[in-house]
């Protein structure tokens, strides 16, 4: 069995199985075929369920677990939620590095799957999470799998979400995609996918979602803060669309009462920035995006009550990503 083949089966042994692509073209320009990856109908309900199982099954391929591994994550969430799941499948101790201004849904879950979570303070972000993060793994004791530098996080969107979208997209009829859309956060959803649906669809051009520097919304990190994860590969991208926190609110609940989907912030912030890129396309162009996970993880912060701009100030205040 090859490697490849071996970290698949291993993928399909932790619940990652493909998920649906939806059809947004209602909110698209006319003309323009849009669709989202539904990536909430994975075990713990976001794409990280993707990239903790990869990385997991590459420790234990490379014999870096025992029954005595003490794992240790900088997240705000969502990594930390599916590595918390796996770590509780397989018996082991699980510490996640946090700010302490996630949400209220997020710190449940972890608990829940039996995570201890260490707080860091919330204006530094998840930066500030991986820096102490770091810290607590040069003291030993710990092995840190590290969604920010391990080769499994893109590797997992290079083996399943990619082909997943080539395979679904041909089935839908399209010979080409015109345009990927993605949140950067740490970088590997971008990465994993370019490399798997860049050479199938040579024309396809792969664009970021990023926020202004300082605005943390869910799913974004905005490169100009000062820090660029290793597994990143720039070169892969041929653009970036700005996309602030109302702008980010604004779609999501958009996407609520014209679609009915019930997604997170960074979802909408990945359609914000597909409709953007939409508008410069020609008719009959087709853009897909991922939607990174639905939106009852959020109910806590205020996102989906109040006005846009109500709901931007309290999200201010919160590490949404």
């Amino acid at each position: 069995m090859t490697i490849q083949a071996s970290l698949q089966q291993d993928l399909v042994r932790y619940g990652v199985a493909p998920t649906p692509l939806l059809d947004l073209s209602g909110l698209a320009p006319d003309g323009i075929t849009l669709y989202g990856k539904a990536e909430w109908h994975l075990p713990t309900g976001s794409l990280k369920d993707r990239i903790a199982a990869s990385m997991m099954a590459r420790a234990k391929r490379d014999g870096l677990i025992d029954s005595t591994t003490r794992l240790l994550e900088p997240s705000s969430g969502n990594t930390g939620i599916a590595l918390a799941r796996i770590a509780a499948i397989e018996g082991l101790s699980l510490t996640v590095v946090a700010p302490d201004n996630i949400s209220s849904e997020r710190v449940d879950l972890l608990t829940a799957y039996g995570a201890d979570i260490v707080y860091t303070p919330g204006d530094e972000g998840s930066n500030g999470a991986v820096r102490r993060a770091e810290r607590m793994a040069e003291d030993g004791g710990h092995l840190m799998l590290h969604q920010y530098e391990n080769r499994g996080n893109p590797g997992a969107h290079e083996l399943t979400t990619g082909p997943e979208i080539i395979e679904q997209t041909r089935a839908l009829g399209h010979d080409q995609i015109d345009a990927f859309v993605a949140t950067l956060g740490t970088g590997g959803t971008l990465t994993g996918v370019g490399r798997s649906i860049k050479p199938a669809f040579p024309n396809l051009r792969m664009v970021a979602a990023e926020p202004p520097s300082g605005q943390l919304i869910s799913g974004l990190r905005s490169l100009d803060d000062g820090y660029i994860p290793p597994i990143f590969d720039p070169s892969l991208l041929d653009g970036k669309i700005l996309v602030r926190t109302g702008d980010s609110i604004a779609m999501t609940r958009r996407i609520m009462t014209e679609t009915g989907w019930f997604v997170g912030p960074s979802a909408g912030a990945a359609v914000h920035a597909s409709l953007k890129v939409a508008s410069r396309l020609e008719p009959g162009s087709v853009v897909v995006t991922v939607l990174c996970d639905a939106g009852w993880k959020y109910l806590s912060t205020g996102v989906f009550t109040g006005t846009v701009d109500e709901a931007t100030d309290r999200a201010l205040g919160k590490t949404l990503w």
